[in-house]
């Protein structure tokens, strides 16, 4: 197995549970369990998705990734500030350095 695709398993595992961390200790009220159960269904619905349409989970593994670290990035490692003060500028700002991410990581990915 490359090492790359450990070192995105890796990277894919601390953002995820960075994100929860946060999110546990950041929200509070009827939010947070809605929250929480979404966070942790998220890895397995998008694997299953992707598989479905035909990709690979190593694309699956790619996207995800890039979403919670982007979203580490965006929010200053507040992820409850997306939806608490972010408004639409930070939510295309997710987006967009989301969409850099990842294509830079299955730029380095496939070309190595």
């Amino acid at each position: 197995m490359p090492v790359t695709v450990l070192v995105i398993w890796g990277l894919c595992g601390i953002g995820w549970g960075v994100v929860l961390l946060r999110l546990r200790s950041g929200l509070h009220g009827p939010a947070r369990g809605a929250a929480l159960f979404a966070h942790t269904a998220t890895p397995v619905a998008v694997v299953l998705f992707f598989s479905l349409i035909g990709f690979g989970s190593l694309y699956a593994t790619i996207a995800l990734t890039a979403q919670w670290w982007a979203l580490l990035a965006v929010t200053g490692f507040r992820p409850e500030r997306l939806v608490a003060t972010g408004g639409l500028g930070r939510l295309a700002a997710w987006a967009a350095v989301t969409a850099g991410f990842a294509c830079s990581a299955a730029e380095f990915m496939f070309r190595v």
